[in-house]
């Protein structure tokens, strides 16, 4: 049966046997070839879309503040209409666990699609390839200017790119901290030195970090300290969309002039020229199989493409396909796992909606005083007394009624309207009387509504319980 190779890469001594080698040899720096093609088009277009909402998001202003700010001394998150409170976090996870399910089935479909076109390491690294070519040249200018000895023009090209990389990897930071420190204060606050020690670190800690990850370990960031890299291929099946050389088209290899009656050598239609390695931004040969390096980012598939056409030969050596495909037989786009995963997808992501839907900006937690079970006021009434925890998690102030139900002759003796500052947390105690005379059970079963008088819509009701004593009759 004709599978996706995957060959083994282990080096070997004359005789055939294995040899020992490093694990952890030094690694070598790759030189990215500048190269043109679909996939790269496609990968700028959504690389700039992350970089847009990365670097603009901050700056958008809602309702007179920002868009999307994590306040973290106020403990208050604000994403565009929406303010979320500590006590939303469960709404995280129901997102972190949409965003999961969304990867799996991504990666069921199409393979490593997340790492080759949107993660942020490889967006990053690509930005840092850009200005590493800008002021160092191409790959064969870089590799020859690392090779020669110091001078004034490598000294000053060395110190254009990083210092490019720094500025880049400072804006960065910056717009990260944005998120957490109000945006149109931080810049003037940058531009002037003035900044306390908190936004002092972070800015410090995130300027290095993306410096160093993009700048220097780059596709390291992805082989050694990425998990995803290591589980993904459990997911992969026969039907999964990969990246793969097709070599019983391609072998054997061999340069030949582009009018050459190539079939005639014995030779396939890769002529070896070697830019599928060379565009390669992890520094594998595709050619040897499908690796978990790979990041499905098509860069060798653009580079081979370009090679065909300019051989006069069919596009496809180097493709996304399947292992069906290569085996002459049917893909399966819908199979029962990819199902699976779109079900459960679908139905979370309605879930999460209704809820956000639904949601009121009113939380309501009753406390019943546990002291004791009841008093008995001087004009001979069954008293509890409660506290209501009253969060308003809106922007704007609000008057709450308050209004309590439940068996006949239960009254509330505490005044039932209550002012609340936007983002305020009060603590309201609230005394509830019956008659002895109306008392037939031991408790009751009654419910607090909490109601904002500008907003009917703004709404909580809470059960809780009445206690008394024990009827003798």
């Amino acid at each position: 049966m004709n599978q996706i190779p995957v060959k083994d890469l282990t080096p070997k001594k004359s005789s055939g046997e294995k040899e020992n080698f490093d694990l952890y040899a030094k690694r070598e720096h790759i030189y990215v070839k500048y190269y043109k093609g679909l996939f790269k088009n496609l990968r700028i277009i959504s690389g700039a879309m992350m970089l847009i909402m990365f670097y603009g998001f901050s700056w958008l202003q809602w309702d007179g503040r920002q868009a999307v700010l994590f306040d973290l001394p106020n403990r208050q998150f604000h994403v565009f209409g929406l303010t979320f409170w500590p006590q939303d976090f469960m709404l995280l996870s129901w997102l972190l666990i949409i965003l999961a399910f969304t990867l799996f089935f991504v990666t069921v479909f199409a393979g490593r699609l997340w790492c080759g076109y949107a993660c942020p390491q490889f967006v990053w690294t690509w930005l840092f390839i850009w200005a590493e070519r800008v002021t160092e040249g191409d790959r064969n200018k870089r590799m020859k200017l690392d090779k020669s000895p110091m001078n004034s023009e490598k000294a000053l090209r060395k110190s254009a790119k990083h210092l490019l990389w720094l500025l880049i990897a400072a804006a960065s930071a910056i717009a990260f901290v944005g998120y957490f420190s109000p945006i149109r204060e931080l810049v003037p606050h940058v531009l002037a030195f003035n900044l306390g020690p908190w936004e002092t670190w972070w800015l410090a800690f995130f300027t290095v970090a993306t410096y160093g990850n993009a700048g220097w370990l780059r596709e390291q960031v992805c082989i050694y300290m990425c998990p995803y890299a290591r589980f993904q291929s459990v997911m992969f099946d026969q039907d999964t969309l990969v990246i793969s050389y097709d070599e019983k088209r391609g072998e054997q290899r061999g340069s030949r002039k582009k009018d050459a009656d190539y079939k005639a050598q014995g030779l396939g239609d890769c002529i070896d020229c070697g830019n599928c390695v060379h565009v390669c931004p992890v520094g594998i040969d595709i050619r040897d199989g499908l690796q978990y390096e790979c990041v499905a980012c098509g860069a060798c598939v653009d580079a081979c493409d370009d090679i065909m056409d300019r051989m006069g030969y069919e596009r496809g050596l180097v493709r996304y396909t399947t292992e069906h495909s290569l085996e002459g037989k049917t893909t399966h786009l819908f199979r029962p796992r990819l199902i699976g995963y779109f079900i459960a997808l679908i139905a979370m992501f309605v879930a999460f909606a209704y809820t956000l839907y639904s949601r009121v900006p009113l939380e309501v937690d009753i406390i019943r005083d546990r002291g004791q079970l009841y008093t008995t006021t001087p004009d001979g009434m069954i008293e509890n007394v409660y506290t209501l925890k009253l969060a308003n998690k809106e922007q704007q102030g609000h008057e709450y009624r308050i209004t309590l139900s439940g068996p006949d002759g239960l009254t509330l003796e505490t005044a039932n309207v209550v002012s609340i500052a936007a983002g305020e947390l009060l603590d309201y105690p609230v005394r509830a009387q019956m008659d002895p005379a109306d008392i037939e059970l031991p408790n009751y079963d009654i419910q607090f509504t909490v109601e904002a008088l500008d907003n009917p819509s703004i709404t909580v009701t809470e059960d809780n319980r009445f206690i008394g004593p024990t009827p003798t009759r």
